[in-house]
């Protein structure tokens, strides 16, 4: 489908938009403040950057992406743990935009949106068995089998960050807490006595790590929860590739460093897959909800 495309990619920290085409070609794009528990100011929200996007481009759809076992046909999220953005849990957004704006209206996974992303144009071009693992606040994926994005029953296929990946610590036993930028970040205000809210980039702890001991020792466990449940991912799909992607992805030595553990378990050289990071980084949720959208239109789920 030709024209321009309104997408948006919810996190549990930001939501950004942008115009692009349907090749993907990004016109424009921004973020705020990802309203997580105040539904009416999330539409409101919304509305207004649409609104302003329609005021300079004509729009054919809006896209978007957002964490959750989301339906990709109703756009409902049917889940009440679902990401940090309580206020659309047990809701579709499709409907609830729809009854505001004359436009098409589609909603994917965040985790699937990404995998589409990098089929379409990425580095996954031309792989039809695949896994991309996004790392940020919390953690999600998708899973391509045979060309085709693999969700699952009730649409939880690639909800990675529910996995137990460590037991000995009854509260962080599963990836989402041990694995996940956000609980690097947690870990790191902890130990530094910062508050809650003060906000720290993973990047940075990479950088202390290189001046102190407690941070690269924090920073080693944390590689250590992330290769542990990439490593149940390979032994369990083998995958062509694993994709990893999130803004911790832009860190130039984290697969290097990723490997380096890989290599120090037990029956690796046995499944042993390639790693690389998602093409798109923090732009593919925003490119692969258009690609939903235009494989929805086209109904070719």
């Amino acid at each position: 489908m030709k024209g321009k495309f309104i997408s948006f990619d919810v996190g549990g920290t930001k939501v950004k938009h942008s115009v692009m085409l349907g090749d993907g070609t990004i016109l424009e794009k921004d973020q705020y403040d990802t309203p997580v528990s105040d539904l009416e100011k999330f539409l409101m929200e919304m509305e207004l950057i649409i609104k302003e996007y329609r005021s300079r481009h004509s729009v054919n759809g809006i896209a978007i992406s957002m964490p959750g076992p989301i339906n990709p046909v109703t756009g409902y999220l049917d889940s009440d743990t679902a990401g940090n953005v309580v206020c659309i849990r047990r809701r579709s957004i499709k409907t609830l935009l729809e009854e505001k704006i004359d436009l098409p209206v589609e909603v994917e996974n965040d985790g699937n949106c990404a995998a589409l992303a990098e089929q379409f144009n990425g580095n996954a071009q031309g792989v039809k068995d695949f896994v991309c693992v996004t790392i940020g606040t919390g953690i999600g994926g998708g899973i391509v089998v045979d060309g085709k994005v693999l969700r699952g029953k009730s649409f939880r296929g690639g909800e990675f960050g529910f996995m137990i990946t460590n037991r000995s610590l009854p509260d962080k036993a599963i990836w989402h807490r041990n694995g996940a930028t956000g609980s690097l970040t947690q870990n790191y205000r902890q130990s530094m006595r910062l508050d809650t809210n003060y906000r720290v980039e993973g990047q940075t702890i990479f950088r202390q790590a290189e001046q102190d001991e407690q941070s690269a020792t924090m920073l080693d466990d944390w590689l250590t929860s992330v290769s542990c449940g990439l490593y149940n991912l390979a032994v369990t799909l083998n995958p062509e590739i694993i994709l990893v992607g999130g803004g911790v992805s832009a860190q130039t030595d984290l697969l290097q460093k990723i490997e380096t553990k890989l290599e120090q378990l037990e029956f690796w050289k046995d499944f042993r897959v390639p790693l690389a990071v998602c093409k798109h980084k923090n732009d593919a949720g925003m490119i692969g909800a258009v690609q939903h959208f235009l494989l929805r239109q086209g109904q070719n789920l």
